[in-house]
């Protein structure tokens, strides 16, 4: 079969005029004014930087284990891969604690514009405590409200390289940092080996407009490299966009980055929504092979139904159903966890090949 390489989006480059706009933008407080001098200084700098457009400007040859150790492959992806790496090994220590990841996957927060905090934080919170109880078992809490509220945390969108092949797709992702088009500082790179480390996971999700905030979506997206990755971006040349399809075409075996893992959900609303979010969360995470912890560790809950926003809090300090089948959330998954690190969680489709891995 032919691989063919389609061409044609327009040319996204800037010129000089709007690149220093848009360069300006981050130095527009007036204290910066007095600063004028060297911010010039460092425009000419910057402009001849992006001229050049060097995605990876600190490389070092791959070396052993790879397709092709002469590559130049990042420094700052290569540091991201020995972090995952080590969380692969401590994941896989069966003398060290069990370890999950509690996620908050709403952007509120009263450090930024809406001045207070969210119901998810509060129930991911609660569901943190409650498998910190449990014997031998850390807590790792990731608050993504930080995208909205913490200086320069980002997580850039994802290119959908596997939709021309799932080759082009690097695990860990290689599209970001990209330092010529200015696109730096992404969270993702931390986010990894928190995945990887953990051997269970639990998301507290809002609905918004009928599906997960964008905050998570950034991160849920980002994370396509997880299911089907390629571990070795020497084989594709860095993002040669034929030499994968090709490939791919060779056939690819869908690595599972993250498989068997287990995890509970706890998603809430307040009018519409719920079921459908639950239902992607769940139908992502198994697609991915994680396993769903149990009946009740698979939540979805209205709180303050079709009431003011303004009162939402006092509707889910009233709602203590509605906390107690968070507990149970996160108890159901601390019981996987431990089955699952004792080898006596069971799947029955274990071993079996799929014909089509997409």
């Amino acid at each position: 079969m032919a691989v063919n390489v389609r061409k044609g989006t327009p040319d996204v480059g800037l010129d000089r005029t709007e690149f220093e706009r848009r360069f300006r933008a981050r130095f527009y407080d007036p204290q910066f004014s007095e600063r004028a001098d060297e911010i010039e200084r460092l425009l000419e700098t910057a402009w001849d930087v992006y001229r050049a457009y060097r995605k990876s400007p600190r490389t070092r040859p791959a070396g052993p284990g790879f397709a092709d150790p002469s590559y130049e492959l990042s420094i700052e992806w290569t540091a991201a891969r020995e972090a995952i790496a080590a969380a692969e090994r401590r994941q896989k220590d069966a003398s060290a604690p069990a370890r999950v990841l509690v996620i908050n996957g709403s952007p509120r927060s009263d450090q930024t514009c809406p001045g207070e905090m969210s119901k998810s934080y509060r129930l991911a919170r609660l569901a943190e405590a409650t498998l910190a109880a449990e014997a031998n078992l850390e807590v790792d809490f990731l608050d993504l409200s930080l995208l909205t509220s913490q200086y320069e945390r980002v997580i850039y969108p994802c290119k959908a390289c596997v939709s021309t092949a799932m080759p082009l797709c690097h695990w860990p992702c290689s599209c970001y940092p990209n330092h010529g088009a200015g696109q730096v500082n992404d969270w993702m790179n931390e986010l990894y080996p928190r995945w990887v480390a953990a051997h269970g996971i639990m998301i507290v999700c809002p609905v918004h407009w009928y599906q997960v905030p964008s905050a998570f979506k950034l991160m849920m997206d980002r994370l396509v490299c997880a299911d089907g990755g390629n571990p070795d971006p020497t084989s594709t040349h860095g993002k040669d966009a034929q030499r994968a399809k090709e490939i791919e075409l060779a056939g690819w075996d869908y690595p599972r980055h993250l498989a068997g893992r287990v995890f509970a959900l706890a998603v809430h609303g307040d009018a519409e929504g719920v079921d459908g979010v639950r239902r992607l969360l769940h139908d992502w995470l198994v697609n991915m092979r994680l396993i769903p912890a149990g009946r009740l560790s698979q939540l979805g809950a209205y709180i303050g139904y079709q009431e003011p926003y303004a009162t939402s809090h006092d509707a889910l300090d009233a709602d203590h159903d509605v906390q107690e089948e968070v507990r149970n959330a996160a108890r159901s998954l601390a019981h996987a966890v431990a089955l699952l690190r004792r080898g006596a969680l069971a799947q029955p489709d274990t071993g079996l090949r799929e014909p089509r891995q997409k």
